[in-house]
């Protein structure tokens, strides 16, 4: 993992800390709800400050950037209730004396701005090009450009990965080898398919199969031997493949296509999300399932890779995630504190301020254990590897 790929990583996770808390300030601030402090980071602060307006005074709201960047807050005035914001001189614009449906959408505003702010990344992405799979878009077969065999996943310790193949790689030639029942295979002829590809490997019992391709525009060979019991009944060398082309789209249709794609990929995590939480209680629960900041940070230099589209495709997806973790009824998470505010509304009094705080301290505990816990299992599966 390089410098770069730190900073891009650092950039992307400061953006949408950003996105999600500008989502609860908007909110806040447009129900009349006072805003203290909106901040990037926890710990020491960086630096500061507070905006004029034009009568001259400093604002309400401090600004600021503080030196641990895995998180972000907004600090509203009453959402954690105590003497000051529940009685004080100024508790008219305290957070927990709004209504009840307000305060609900205070809390859902940042997880709601996540989302939203995925559906953007979509539109760009359609609109200066994206890596897709033709036959999910028959109705825009005109539009692709750039056919292509893309390689969509190596497995662990297979001989592709071995021989130096990785995700995203183009395929433009396969080579088989002498004495085999396979032909070669050139990018651009009808023969060129990933079932002839899996074909000649398959057929390379006596020797090694030579893959040209193209990574990061630089074209490149390496010669692989298939093995058997990657597949069932087959020789294989441990690769996925994917038809791809590059598919550009006019803004309006970008607009209308990006809307079922962020739903779906909304759906999918939320299942995803399901099954992750479904496995703990089935007992089959294991944080290699999970990726951490630094799991994360790699990742994103995967997606740098394959290209600026796959970055933005890639931030759009984190923040769907970040949205949809938010959402669960955690103490310390938005959904836990919106659970909480639904208990108010249905049991009609308020839940005590010292128990909603405690809940709220202990919850935000246990996060940066785990946060810590699946930290380390990221660097250690970073030195394994």
């Amino acid at each position: 993992m390089t410098i770069g790929t730190i900073i891009i990583f650092l950039v992307v996770l400061a953006v949408l800390i950003f996105v999600h808390e500008f989502g609860h300030f908007v909110a806040a601030k447009s129900f009349g709800i006072r805003v203290d402090a909106f901040k990037i980071g926890f710990g020491p602060k960086v630096f500061a400050w507070r905006m004029k307006g034009k009568d001259g005074k400093l604002s309400e709201t401090e600004y600021g950037l503080n030196w641990i960047p895995f998180g972000g807050y907004v600090k509203i005035f009453g959402e954690d209730p105590n003497a000051e914001n529940t009685s004080g001189p100024d508790a008219a614009r305290s957070f927990v004396h709004k209504p009840r449906w307000q305060q609900a959408i205070v809390l859902a505003a940042g997880v709601l701005m996540n989302f939203i702010f995925a559906w953007i990344l979509y539109i760009v992405v359609f609109s200066i090009g994206a890596t897709a799979v033709p036959s999910d878009f028959p109705q825009y077969a005109n539009r692709f450009s750039d056919e292509r065999i893309l390689i969509t996943g190596v497995m662990p310790g297979s001989p592709a990965e071995k021989a130096g193949l990785k995700m995203g790689d183009v395929i433009n030639e396969v080579k088989a080898p002498v004495g085999g029942s396979g032909a070669d295979l050139v990018a651009g002829t009808p023969a060129f398919t990933t079932e002839n590809i899996q074909g000649v490997i398959d057929s390379a019992s006596n020797g090694s199969v030579t893959m040209l391709y193209t990574r990061g525009g630089q074209s490149e060979s390496s010669d692989v031997t298939p093995l058997s019991g990657i597949v069932p009944g087959k020789l294989a060398i441990g690769i996925a493949m994917s038809d791809a082309a590059t598919l550009r789209l006019p803004f309006f249709s970008a607009v209308k296509e990006s809307v079922p794609y962020t739903y779906q990929m909304l759906k999918e995590t939320v299942v995803g999300l399901y099954r992750f939480v479904a496995s703990a209680f089935q007992g089959t629960f294991s944080l290699s399932q999970v990726s951490g900041p630094v799991g994360i940070a790699v990742d994103t230099g995967y997606a740098l890779e394959l290209g600026f589209s796959s970055l933005l495709m890639f931030v759009a997806l984190i923040s769907i995630n970040l949205g949809v973790v938010n959402l669960i009824p955690f103490p310390a998470l938005d959904g836990g504190r919106i659970l909480f505010v639904g208990l108010e509304a249905i049991f009609r009094r308020r839940i005590p301020a010292a128990v909603a705080n405690t809940l709220n301290v202990i919850g935000f505990a246990l996060l940066m254990l785990l946060m810590v816990v699946v930290t380390w299992g990221d660097v250690a599966k970073l030195i394994t590897k």
